[in-house]
């Protein structure tokens, strides 16, 4: 019930979000109508997708990756950025996370898309934002980084692997939904990026000592 009260935006996304993957995993006709084509959305149709595609994800482990990833941060970020805010990032990253891919493959019939995972890089990245300092635990490392150094370190796999990787994982989207949620973060909170910068240069100092 407190994360109802505290962060209603986030716990509505997180419980439609998964209600929506399962109804999908048995639902051909509603998995088919909510996945992102870009050919088709390149060519004006079914734009929607760009929202309802990060609604269904292709499996179990697709869904409980997201869905785990989500819970770490979105719940903590509602609270520093508050509920507007954090349903606006949420949504724009989703459609923006979607546009290099449907640039990207807008004359590939074959293609698709779908998963949250753009919307929650960006959930992620914007957290950083805020808390560059705090630990994350990357399996398989033994111990935890901060989370401005993992940032790093994702941006750098996403990079090479939305240009070299063929596991058919939307890489683009980790990417540019990681730089939505920097970039949208800054422009709502233009003052994060001083207090950025001094949490690191402060983190920094208490290593060297």
């Amino acid at each position: 019930m407190d994360y109802i009260t505290y962060t209603p935006v986030a716990s509505f996304i997180f419980a439609i979000t998964i209600i929506v993957s399962l109804l999908a995993f048995s639902n051909e006709n509603l998995y088919a109508k909510m996945i992102l084509h870009p050919y088709s959305v390149s060519r004006k149709k079914d734009l929607f997708t760009l929202i309802t595609s990060g609604l269904i994800h292709k499996d179990w482990m697709h869904l409980i990756f997201n869905m785990l990833s989500y819970y770490f941060f979105a719940f903590q970020l509602e609270v520093y950025i508050g509920h507007l805010q954090f349903g606006l990032l949420y949504v724009a990253s989703l459609v923006l996370s979607d546009l290099p891919s449907v640039a990207k493959h807008k004359d590939d019939y074959s293609y698709y898309s779908l998963g949250a995972s753009g919307a929650v890089s960006a959930v992620i990245f914007s957290f950083i934002m805020f808390s560059p300092m705090s630990k994350m635990l990357i399996l398989p490392l033994p111990i935890p980084i901060p989370a401005i150094l993992f940032g790093v370190l994702y941006l750098v796999y996403c990079n090479y692997a939305a240009k070299y990787s063929r596991d058919n994982i939307n890489h683009d989207a980790h990417l540019f939904g990681a730089l939505s949620g920097v970039a949208i973060t800054i422009i709502l909170n233009p003052s994060i990026v001083p207090t950025f910068v001094h949490q690191i240069s402060g983190g920094v100092q208490s290593l060297l000592h």
